[in-house]
């Protein structure tokens, strides 16, 4: 269904709870998105559900709202599972601020921090845990935590959960968890990883698909722009200076980001940084000062950016090309958020036009090029085996947007089928295997 077709869609439609409409009202969400409208009656006649939608599409809700309605009517719990520190952080707070509508009680369970605390708060019997996979499991081998009465499991940014390493903490989780629940996964990109933890782990799931796989926000206005490695600072600044609002700045690595934030202070900016060697009590300081405002700039990394879920930032600019493609998509997410504009800017050294094709292949739009200088270069065709593309205008400038632009590419993903699934512990083998996918990076298996 179109986005402008939900305008006249309410939440009333869609089988929720009197008290939850109420809570809702309050806190101004009157329209369901897309995914909302469409996953919510899905998950409520208690099938499961595979979600494909865009980065900000208000993939929390969808699973949120059926989630809060199954444990206050069956009596039975719910588990949330993310990649993230920040971002089950962010999934909690919106929880909570919907569940005292019906009484439900949720516990956040993450690394990073005191364990006890949360030890005493899975003892207590929350309705809903929200938790990163390492931690949680270090609890559940350590008895804290009783799975056996979980009615509803959630696998949100599971493609991230996957690159970060987390399938063996997911197998070992499904140990404690019961086969007769429902599942529910959400993801912006669907590789073949995914096809098989959707085989694996689900029931004949119901695939709710909004957005093509690797699609991008239609109002995020793109660029990538050839700059020499050490010119990337001099052009970053000239675009700070050009932008106003919120900026996210993407590195590859934390010790990247970590002297980008500091040249950025030296010149005066307001910035911080967000990346695995920090603390959890500074990054979610770092969080708070950027959703404020008193932060304008935030430098990060993949692996910590997850859970920046801010509507305010107005540009995004890749620092460095991910090593993962699939993170193009997610990156750019973080501005035009929930319909709203955007704008990204990525840079590439000279000979990185290979990695400029293949994310066009991705995404299905051939994006303006310019030079450091800000004048345009020829656009760069996408890697072969495409389809149709789409086109976006823009201006002109070094911070504007280019030509208009359209490409070609293809899924990185395929339908799933229907069918019983082994939902237990020791999944079955689905046939073939993650062919196609990039070389990962060094991240496997570290507990967030």
């Amino acid at each position: 269904m179109p986005r402008e077709e939900l305008n006249k869609e309410t939440f009333e439609s869609l089988g929720i709870h009197p008290a939850l409409l109420e809570r809702l009202a309050a806190l101004n969400f009157v329209h369901p998105t897309p995914i909302q409208f469409q996953a919510i009656p899905v998950v409520n006649k208690g099938q499961d559900v595979v979600g494909i939608a865009q980065t900000g599409s208000g993939k929390t809700l969808a699973f949120s709202l059926p989630m809060l309605q199954h444990v206050k009517t069956t009596g039975n719990t719910g588990l949330i599972l993310l990649p993230t520190r920040e971002l089950a952080v962010q999934v909690e707070e919106t929880l909570h601020k919907i569940a005292g509508a019906i009484g439900v009680r949720t516990a956040l369970v993450i690394g990073g921090v005191n364990p006890r605390p949360q030890i005493r708060r899975l003892k207590s019997r929350p309705d809903i845990i929200v938790a990163t996979p390492g931690r949680l499991l270090d609890h559940a081998d350590a008895g804290y935590v009783n799975l056996k009465h979980l009615g509803m499991l959630v696998l949100d940014e599971a493609d991230r959960m996957l690159d970060m390493g987390f399938a063996p903490q997911l197998k070992r989780l499904m140990e404690f968890i019961p086969e007769t629940r429902q599942t529910m996964l959400f993801s912006a990109t669907m590789p073949e990883e995914i096809a098989k933890l959707t085989h694996d782990y689900m029931r004949t799931p119901v695939r709710v698909e909004v957005a093509r796989p690797g699609t991008t926000a239609d109002k995020i206005e793109q660029e990538f722009i050839l700059v020499p490695r050490d010119k990337k600072l001099d052009v970053l600044k000239g675009l700070l200076k050009e932008s106003k609002g919120s900026v996210l700045v993407f590195s590859r690595t934390k010790h990247g980001a970590k002297k980008i934030a500091h040249k950025l202070r030296q010149e005066g900016f307001k910035a911080d940084e967000i990346h695995s060697n920090r603390s959890q009590h500074q990054r979610q300081k770092a969080l708070k000062g950027f959703a404020s405002g008193k932060i304008r700039i935030m430098v990060a990394t993949d692996i910590a950016a997850r859970g920046i879920d801010i509507s305010s930032i107005k540009l995004v600019v890749n620092f460095d090309l991910p090593d993962q493609l699939d993170d193009y998509v997610h990156r750019i997410g973080r501005t035009g958020r929930a319909g709203r504009e955007g704008k990204a800017i990525s840079f590439a050294t000279p000979d990185q036009k290979r990695e400029i094709a293949q994310i066009q292949r991705l995404i299905k739009v051939i994006v303006p090029v310019k030079d450091h200088e800000g004048n345009e270069l020829p656009t760069i065709e996408p890697a072969t085996r495409g389809g149709g593309g789409r086109r976006q205008g823009g201006g002109r400038g070094r911070s504007g947007g280019g030509r208009r632009h359209g490409g070609r590419g293809r899924s990185n993903g395929r339908r799933q089928g229907g069918g019983n699934r082994n939902r237990s512990g020791k999944p079955r083998r689905s046939g073939g295997g993650g062919g196609g996918r990039p070389k990962r990076n060094n991240n496997r298996g570290r507990r967030k």
